[in-house]
């Protein structure tokens, strides 16, 4: 059930757990595009708005939930290919225990701030209760979204990047039901669908929970392993808050972005909306590319095979630089047809809205490679053990995103709007390529003992500040 990815060809590894993963994240993504499309094509353009407008805050929030979740499951990475599984199930225990209590603090908080948080963020009158009524249930649901990204986490980090697919595939078909029956059924409108997104996230980690106790050996643990560890809380958090809060530095940028974007009308907070659909599920790859690098480098930095993490970032570079050249050119032709899968033909700005639609996910498309760098190069800075470098690109996509929003789109509109995002890629990537470069060469340096082409059976010893 488990694979080892410090030896074989890092093309081929990289390929080969990057796929299954991408379908696990393309289910994921069938959430959010099934509960907008439902939304915009039987609520009409005012609740798809509302939902849109609350794209930036969710991504504030649940962001920072992934991303603490994916750094906290680095070091199991790192102690599975260091050959250590007592050390690896104390932190996969241990992981446990801080996302219980991440989850209670941040449902409350938000739950408390939801309304208090739109207004501040400017939300058009027209579509503020439809966005409360559906970030709020969303938040509610964040020890969902907790339990299945840190068991998928673990899981992935185990080298099995198949299992996750198979339960949100199930997640996926009960959350079309659910949204069916929930609106039409029921009528409970945005907050309907924003039920079936929870309530299918927690059937996916429930059912994660159960097949990896009675699948996962390796994971079976002592009542010694269970009990909670301040070391390796510490080194969990060194982890995963860095990784959470690169996440929610980055949204604040987003979150001054929607705020223009909403003074504009919500006319173009549906076009967005609507837009930022079609651009996320595109961009399903380079998450899965990501994904895949952070549990790369982290078994080979743990097997001391410091020579593949170079081979790696290459390789996995090389096909997003593929992908990226594919989608921008199928966006040249179909971007006004996946524009209409979110709009209601009846709608009397339908044509309007579909032309702002498609150019904002051509503007997107376009600077895909960018933003497969980014991806790719900062979970492998992550990876490696490095996770404060995640935070300084997180600020520098902030300042862009920032910059953008509160100088050029008061002054050119829209189009700005829709150059934000890249502009933001684009300088995260001028500092993330170079720091690649001296993280690597800091291991060199810390390990210079480490043969470049054999492999090494000590593991990498965890050390406080750089690393682990």
């Amino acid at each position: 059930m488990t694979k080892d990815l410090t030896t074989g060809s890092p093309m081929r590894l990289i390929a080969g757990f990057a796929l299954p993963t991408l379908f696990g994240m393309l289910f994921q993504q069938l959430y959010n595009l099934v509960d907008t499309m439902i939304v915009g094509k039987l609520l009409g353009s005012a609740a798809l708005g509302g939902v849109g407008s609350t794209g930036s805050i969710n991504f504030f929030v649940i962001g920072f939930c992934m991303g603490v979740c994916n750094g906290f499951a680095i070091p199991v990475a790192q102690r599975m290919g260091a050959g250590e599984p007592s050390k690896m199930r104390r932190f996969a225990a241990n992981a446990a225990w801080l996302s219980i209590l991440f989850a209670v603090v941040l449902t409350t908080a938000t739950g408390l701030l939801c309304r208090r948080i739109l207004t501040v963020m400017r939300t058009p009158a027209d579509i503020f209760d439809h966005a409360y009524a559906y970030i709020f249930v969303i938040f509610m649901g964040i020890p969902a979204t907790f339990l299945y990204n840190l068991l998928a986490g673990i899981i992935r980090s185990l080298g099995d990047s198949k299992t996750p697919v198979y339960f949100l595939a199930l997640s996926s078909c009960l959350n079309i039901a659910l949204d069916f029956a929930l609106i039409l059924g029921f009528h409970a409108g945005v907050a309907g669908a924003a039920i079936a997104t929870v309530t299918s996230q927690g059937v996916s980690g429930i059912a994660c929970l159960f097949y990896m106790r009675k699948k996962y050996p390796i994971l079976r643990m002592t009542r010694e392993e269970r009990r909670l560890d301040l070391h390796a809380c510490g080194v969990l958090c060194a982890m995963g808050i860095p990784m959470g809060l690169q996440y929610s530095i980055t949204a604040v940028g987003s979150i001054v972005l929607q705020s223009s974007v909403n003074a504009l009308g919500s006319l173009y907070v549906t076009a967005v909306a609507a837009g930022a659909k079609v651009y996320q599920l595109l961009a399903c790859p380079f998450d899965a590319m990501g994904a895949t690098m952070a549990t790369y480098c982290g078994q080979n930095v743990g097997a001391c095979r410091l020579d593949r993490l170079s081979q790696g970032i290459r390789a996995c570079s090389l096909l997003g630089l593929g992908y990226s050249v594919i989608a921008f050119c199928a966006m040249l032709r179909f971007a006004p047809q996946c524009a209409l899968l979110f709009l209601d033909p009846r709608e009397l700005d339908v044509v309007l809205l579909t032309e702002l639609t498609a150019r904002y996910i051509l503007i997107q498309s376009a600077f895909f490679f960018p933003l497969s760098l980014v991806n790719i190069v900062r979970f492998s800075i992550q990876g490696m053990g490095f996770s404060p470098f995640a935070i300084l690109a997180g600020v520098l996509e902030m300042a862009a995103r920032t910059g953008v929003g509160l100088i050029l789109v008061p002054m050119f509109g829209y189009t700005a709007a829709c150059f934000a995002s890249p502009a933001a890629w684009v300088c995260a990537d001028l500092f993330l390529v170079p720091a690649s470069m001296a993280c690597i060469a800091k291991l060199r340096r810390l390990y210079p003992n480490q043969p470049e082409e054999t492999p090494a059976v000590q593991p990498v010893p965890l050390k406080a500040g750089a690393h682990r």
